[in-house]
């Protein structure tokens, strides 16, 4: 009788939970220097940048702060997206986000603001240069910041290239697909200062759909693991991918494996993950009602260059 009751239960006890019960899209995550856990999301809840604390990483708790206080010079109220924190080595916290560009309306370049001090949910000064733009090409957004074992910051972002699409899912479902890569940026110590060009490691294929973006970079043992989203965030094909390398560079090879997918533990075109660099915690969203995405929690494992979930 023991072990047939046992079973259930600890089915129950794996797996994705719910972390934060409210609209707290594209969810990324910074350790303060007291062990603290700070999530940040997409504009939602009247907050242009969204904050959350935890102090286990189990339950979270979201606050009324607004991040970002303040607005640059090249950007517009609205869509203020997929905002991503790192604590740098003088105990100030650099953001990187999606913001509107007034030169180009609905597209967007990647903006980077400082933290006033060393409180973690801010507020942030944003800098008046974006650090990338690419109109042309579509736009700049989903930036994540990922610092290396030498001491080298980087900072991944996605092409927007499906918002200059013909049409269809994600406006890039009609061909011909436009490309959407992921960039890699050296910067300097400030977190914000370009070193040399961007440099592309990876792009959407036909198996992506018509889409790669939410990039998420960590060094696992000598792996480089770049997390991504494919397909369109309101499909239920939506998902989170890995691609690895032996060098920050690439080349980077997909393993065409899903972490989770819609219907794997009652989830929701779950997407635009964040993987802590320590390599077993995660954040992601998922539709938890028809129009809002919660932000929900995971515990994971890497060995070699497989990423389990617990």
């Amino acid at each position: 009788m023991t072990a047939a009751f046992a079973s259930p239960v600890e089915k129950r006890a794996r797996g994705p939970w719910m972390a934060i019960n409210s609209d707290f899209p594209d969810p990324s995550f910074v350790q303060s220097a007291d062990g603290a856990w700070y999530a940040f999301g997409t504009n939602g809840n009247g907050k242009r940048v969204q904050v959350a604390r935890s102090a286990d990483f189990s339950s979270w708790t979201l606050l009324d702060k607004e991040a970002l206080p303040a607005l640059a010079g090249w950007e517009t109220e609205i869509d203020h997206w997929a905002p991503d924190v790192i604590r740098r080595n003088d105990g100030r916290y650099v953001m990187y986000y999606s913001g509107e560009a007034k030169q180009m309306v609905r597209h967007h370049c990647v903006g980077v603001a400082v933290s006033e001090g060393t409180d973690p949910t801010g507020p942030y000064v944003p800098n008046e240069t974006p650090l990338s733009c690419r109109l042309d090409q579509g736009g700049s957004i989903d930036p994540a910041g990922f610092l290396d074992k030498d001491g080298s910051r980087y900072v991944v972002f996605k092409v927007d290239g499906n918002s200059i699409g013909h049409g269809g899912d994600c406006n890039n479902g009609i061909a011909p697909l436009v490309p959407t890569p992921i960039l890699l940026q050296k910067v300097g110590d400030d977190g914000f200062t370009p070193i040399g060009n961007a440099i592309q490691i990876l792009d959407r294929d036909d198996s992506d759909g018509p889409l790669v973006e939410a990039p998420n970079l960590i060094l696992h043992g000598d792996t480089y693991f770049l997390f991504y989203s494919t397909h369109c965030f309101t499909d239920t094909k939506y998902d989170v991918r890995w691609a690895t390398s032996k060098s920050i560079t690439g080349p980077y090879v997909k393993t065409g494996q899903k972490l989770f997918q819609t219907g794997d533990y009652g989830l929701t075109s779950p997407g635009g993950g964040t993987v802590c660099g320590c390599g077993d915690k995660m954040l992601f969203h998922g539709f938890c009602e028809s129009n809002k995405r919660c932000t929900y929690a995971a515990n994971i494992a890497i060995y070699g260059d497989q990423v389990t979930l617990l």
